[in-house]
This record gives structure tokens, sequence and C-alpha cells, in this order.
């Protein structure tokens, strides 16, 4: 028998997915709170409140699991009466709404990924217009993300964000800038620049590549010490960034720049607009052009077609490369994509074989980079204490998904959201020890 909580209104918001995702659930709190509701984000049981949203995943296989689950689950506990209302909204509600609402009806109401106005409604509250880039961030206090741009224009084969995010729409300088300060007053020192395309930043708004303009405006926002860049395409990269990166200390000699693979053929059938030739004079390039800079990638295996000969190309390019950061994915066959029209050859196993190849491939090449840091200093930011250390990053690594510098707590005392100069004393393959400069 199901029986109403008697909790009162308290809406807590769970996010499945990116950081595109996280800054979208900040968003909506943020307006909630606007609205004078009590909003908690991924709360723990006893503290959760009797509404959820789940902000779901849509990517791959996995993702589209995880938040399959995390759905039943709620609709489980509303079954219970632990919860009143679940919402879902996000990139898998926009991808399978009718599916979703037919395999799992206990659930009050799906959202696009455009309908937070509509959300907000179901959740009693307005959408005001005034709290541009106002949120509230999840994020430790010294970062927070910036999304500059929504949606993605690109034609890759294999890539299914364009049916849940819409075409590329590009936020104006001047939005960002005020996001920015407002961050900045919050105590916010880096900003993560997000997109599902970076590169393409502009093109729409002001009919140009305009990514070196704006980092040229949010390098003067009082209070912000680093700027880091997120997702950026490889064809069309507007090489001007590269003067600003290294022109300008606020901005992190940092990219991330997904390549997906290199062998020709799976390019060209991956619709990526580009050939290894191409790849390979960019990157180096962007090491001519900023030396020391991080390049950060991430690669697909066992697309539809790929040879164990496109594999080794890929593998030996890898070797060659020897990027600071690099992850590996197997590839999953997604519907309603144009590569959904090929077959999905490539065996399960396989796939994995050689996704952990590449990161077997990938750890001794971060090892061996990582223990040439070793008596080097660096300034790093501190984001948080973890047991006995405090955990820090350089500028050439991002949160959640790099090398973290780690402190030993029980011999020092260090203020989060703080920079400080740590020497390097030792290292592993993704994480360096370090000790305050004396």
């Amino acid at each position: 028998m199901r029986t109403k909580s008697l909790k009162k209104n308290k809406i807590n918001v769970v996010t499945l997915g990116c950081s595109k995702n996280v800054y979208d659930s900040e968003v909506l709190m943020g307006q909630l709170k606007a609205s004078g509701k009590e909003v908690t984000h991924e709360a723990p049981e006893h503290e959760e409140g009797n509404i959820v949203v789940i902000n779901t995943c849509g990517f791959i296989d996995n993702a589209k699991e995880e938040s399959v689950n995390m759905i039943l689950n709620y609709a489980e506990k509303k079954e219970q009466g632990i919860v009143d209302k679940v919402f879902v909204t996000g990139c898998l509600s926009e991808r399978y709404k009718p599916d979703l609402e037919k395999e799992i009806p206990n659930i009050d109401q799906y959202f696009g990924t455009t309908e937070l106005p509509h959300l907000l409604k179901a959740l009693g509250a307005d959408y005001k217009h005034e709290l541009l880039g106002e949120r509230l961030t999840t994020t430790p206090k010294n970062y927070a993300y910036l999304k500059i741009a929504e949606g993605c224009d690109r034609p890759c084969s294999f890539c299914a964000i364009p049916l849940m995010r819409g075409k590329h729409v590009s936020q104006p300088i001047e939005k960002l800038v005020k996001e920015a300060e407002n961050l900045a007053k919050n105590g916010v020192k880096e900003l993560i620049l997000i997109a599902q395309d970076l590169t393409y930043y502009g093109l729409d708004l002001y009919k140009k590549r305009n990514l070196a303009e704006l980092l040229e405006n949010l390098v003067k926002v009082e209070g912000i010490e680093w700027i880091r860049l997120h997702y950026a395409f490889p064809t069309g990269f507007p090489m001007d960034v590269l003067e600003v990166m290294k022109r300008e200390p606020k901005v992190c000699n940092y990219i991330d720049i997904p390549l997906q693979h290199i062998a020709d053929s799976v390019l060209k059938s991956m619709r990526r607009g580009t050939t290894q030739e191409k790849t390979t004079k960019l990157l180096k390039q962007f090491r001519e052009a900023v030396p020391g800079m991080a390049i950060r990638t991430t690669l697909i295996v066992g697309y539809p077609g790929e040879t164990e000969e496109d594999f080794q190309t890929l593998k030996q390019w890898v070797e060659d490369m020897r990027f600071e950061r690099l992850g590996c994915f197997a590839y999953s066959h997604e519907e309603n994509t144009h590569a959904y029209t090929l077959e999905d050859d490539v065996p399960a196993d396989v796939k994995q074989q050689r996704a952990n190849e590449i990161m077997e491939l990938q750890s001794q090449i971060s090892w061996e980079l990582n223990q040439e840091k070793i008596g080097e200093t660096f300034r790093c930011i501190i984001d948080r204490k973890e047991g006995n250390y405090f955990v820090g990053r350089t500028e050439f690594d991002s949160p959640d998904v790099d090398n973290e510098v780690l402190i030993d707590a029980t011999k020092t005392y260090l203020k989060t959201g703080e920079f400080v100069n740590i020497k390097i004393t030792d290292a592993t393959e993704f994480d360096l020890y370090g000790e305050p400069e004396k």
C-alpha cells in the first residue's frame, strides 16, 4: 500500500552524464531557489526530499542504462511512498520520451533538454529571465563550468548529440562575461569552458569563429585566475586561440580535443572531415605554438569496419603522439545515427580488448611523463581534503578526468580553494605527490 510521504516539499536534483548536464542542473536549481523552493543536489537518502528531478544522459549504452536504472529506482521509491513525485529531464528523456512514458509510466512527467520553463512550471516555479547566468553550483567552490554554446552542427556518424541537443547556438560574449563575473563574486577562480564544440563558437552570432575574442574578454574578469578549454573539435580549429593561450597567463596551457580515431578509412566513415596527416599536423602546430601544452583526447575503438590494421595504426599513432591525457571508449551502436546503417561488426570482446590495449599503452606514457615532473614545482589549486591528503591540480589537469596532486595532510595544512606552489616528490601513472615549496 502506497503511503504519501510526510516530508515537506523539498526538491532533490540527481545529475547523470557529462559536465554539460551538471551545468543544466545548476541552472535549474538556481531558478528553483529564486522561486523560494527548497532544493538540494544528490542528497543522501535521509535528506533527499519528497520531489525528485532526474537529469539523464542518453549518449552511449552504459550511460543510458545508468539513467534507466535511476528512473526505475525512483519509480519504485514513489511506489513505496518514500518520495511523492518524480520528474525526468535531460538527454535520455529528449531522445526516448514516448518509449519511456510507455515503459515506465509511474513518473509524473518527462521533459526534453529545451523544456526548462515547462519543468519549472510543473515544480510550481516560474522561469525568471533576469537570472542571467545565476545558478547554484554543485562543484567545489573554486571552479565552475561555463557553457558557452549548446547543440552541435557537426555530422559525425556515431554521435546522437545533435538528436538530443539540437543545432549549435552560441551564447553572446556579454552574457558569458556577466556569468563569469557572478561566479567570481561567489569565489570561483577557475572557469572550465564547455560546449558540444568550442571550435564552432561564434559562427552563428558573429559570422566567424570567435573563441579567441571570448577568451580575451574573460581574462579581464577580476578573481578568475584559470580558464580551461574542453571539447574543441579538430576540423576548422581557430588558431588565434593558441596566440591568446600563449600570451595570457590566465588561459591554461591545456586543451581537450576529442580526435576519436586516426586511420583515414575510419575517419572518413565517421565523417570527421579530416585525415591522419591533417590531424598530426594540427597537433604539431599546437605544440609549436604553446610549448609544454597538455593535450587531452578521447578515442573510439571497435567502430563498424575497423580492421586489425586500422587499430594497429591507431595504437602506433598513440605511441608516437604521447598525449598527456587520453580516454578510450568502445564504440556504441546508436539508433538514428548515420553509423547505425552500418553493420556493427566488431565483436564486443574485441572492442573491449582494443580499448584495454590503448589504455595500457597510455598508462605507460602517462607514467613516463609524470616521472619527468619529479623535482619540479607547479602552481596548484587545492580542490578538497580526502582522508590524509589535500587534493590539488596543476594547470595541466581538469577535475575528475585528469591527474591529481596529493599532499600529505598530516604534515601540512592547506586551505581548499587556494593556489599553492607544490614541489613534486613522487609520481604514479595518474597521480603526483608533493609538498608545499619551502
